[in-house]
């Protein structure tokens, strides 16, 4: 049985995906980039400004399913920059605490709208 899980306080779909989908006792959130909710256009600013508002976007989808960051298992990370990894982590680090998801950060070649930065991140329910 699968579940999507909505949310007007992060940016809505821009295709055919849900935010989030919950399997069992799992919710699969879908990668978050730097996009205001209300409008859907990306934040403007540096690493820094596009990794909080994803960080905002997806504690918003994480609400909206009834968890938090401590429910999170499971992380990845995109960049375009791999050389914006310091400042990603540090601002990560603010958000999740022990014991941290288990996570992969990859450089990719480019992302969706031009932005420099998305995540996505598995959860449990009841964790």
């Amino acid at each position: 049985m699968r579940e999507a899980i909505t949310t007007v306080d992060a940016p809505g779909a821009i295709g055919p995906y849900s935010q989030a989908v919950r399997a069992g006792g799992l919710v699969f959130v879908s990668g978050q980039i730097p996009l205001e909710p209300a409008s859907g256009q990306v934040v403007g600013g540096d690493i820094s400004a596009q990794t909080e508002r994803v960080m905002k976007s997806l504690g918003a989808v994480l609400a909206a399913a009834g968890l938090g960051f401590d429910d999170v298992v499971r992380t990845t990370i995109y960049l375009v920059d791999l050389g914006h990894f310091a400042t990603v982590n540090e601002i990560y680090g603010r958000v999740f605490r022990t014991p941290y998801p288990a996570r992969s950060t990859v450089q990719v070649s480019a992302l969706p709208r031009g932005v420099g930065i998305e995540i996505d991140v598995i959860a449990v329910a009841g964790s």
